[in-house]
């Protein structure tokens, strides 16, 4: 989905123009002008998405930095209207999204009570549907209200982060252990949530049943450790090696084990690149770079050689 696109802006529009933009459409396809009209209703649906995530410049940037794939991989239908203005912009219009609820701060944000998308509260009126401007989301006949999400937290490893995985989970549901399969997509972030439609609480009213919301917890790992899409991984080298560079052997996630050049008058703490040995950006995404950090193994007793030469190199001025 091109959200550029769908406000009819261009990429580099600032703040301004695309919430103009966005005010002239939400005027045109609400669902309260266009009664009875599916595609007025998604247009208005789709609209709101696209001006809920380029109106928050965070939001924004990692939609430009991961496209739309990756963005909707990050990011829940939750997270993507948490924050949002919408409302604000809308009563100005004198409508109104029915069954929503604020959540701090001052701004309005939306939620269903269910905890999904904030249009999970059309409902039907007179045949007709009501996007809930008519009676504040109070109507006899609103749509049922659907079930509570659930969260569940997911530890994946470095190696499913590069490969991607596929993982079962086991979770006490209604009185019964139920196992669910999942798929965790390459370059996925630690933080963010993969969403389980409807296998969340049923609804109370015989509505849609709840989401499950699995996050990304990461497990440490015995070499490696994570900068976004760079890992790092350290390695020691003998001071003579530092003073007139050597050879080292680096592991990578794969399994593998590169030769690498250590240049002379290497400094501890300095970095070595290794281009695109790092994890992927998203499930087509480049790959980051694998550091190798290095460590000078200084010595702690000296043999009576050793302490002669390193005396020697002292009065060298070394």
């Amino acid at each position: 989905m091109d959200y550029y696109k769908l406000l009819g802006v261009a990429k580099s529009a600032p703040a301004d123009e695309i919430k103009k933009a966005y005010r002239k459409l939400a005027l045109k396809y609400h669902p309260d002008r266009n009664p009875d009209n599916k595609q007025a209703e998604e247009k208005f649906k789709k609209i709101s998405e696209a001006y809920a995530v380029l109106s928050d410049a965070e939001k924004r940037k990692q939609y430009d930095t991961y496209g739309s794939a990756g963005f909707q991989q990050r990011f829940s239908q939750e997270d993507i209207f948490r924050g949002s203005n919408l409302n604000d912009i809308l009563r100005e219009f004198g409508f109104n999204l029915g069954g929503m609820r604020g959540m701090g701060g001052g701004r309005t944000s939306f939620r269903s009570s269910g905890g999904g998308s904030p249009f999970d509260f059309f409902s039907q009126q007179g045949g007709q549907q009501s996007f809930g401007g008519g009676c504040g989301g109070s109507c006899h006949n609103q749509r049922p209200a659907k079930g509570n999400d659930l969260t569940m937290d997911l530890a994946v490893s470095l190696e499913d982060v590069l490969s991607g995985a596929e993982k079962t989970i086991a979770m006490r549901h209604t009185g019964k252990i139920e196992k669910i399969s999942v798929k965790v997509p390459p370059g996925i972030e630690e933080g963010k949530k993969l969403r389980l439609s409807g296998h969340g609480d049923p609804s109370p009213t015989g509505g849609q049943s709840g989401d499950l919301y699995l996050k990304i917890l990461m497990q440490p790992h015995p070499l490696f450790s994570r900068d976004g899409a760079n890992l790092i991984v350290r390695r020691q080298i003998l001071l003579s090696g530092a003073i007139l560079g050597t050879t080292i052997e680096v592991p990578t996630l794969e399994g593998n084990k590169l030769n690498v050049k250590v240049a002379p008058g290497t400094q501890a703490e300095a970095k070595l690149r290794l281009k695109g040995k790092g994890l992927p950006t998203s499930p087509k995404g480049n790959r980051g770079d694998l550091l190798v950090k290095i460590e000078i193994d200084v010595p702690r007793t000296l043999t009576d050689k050793q302490r002669e030469l390193i005396e020697k190199m002292v009065e060298e001025g070394l």
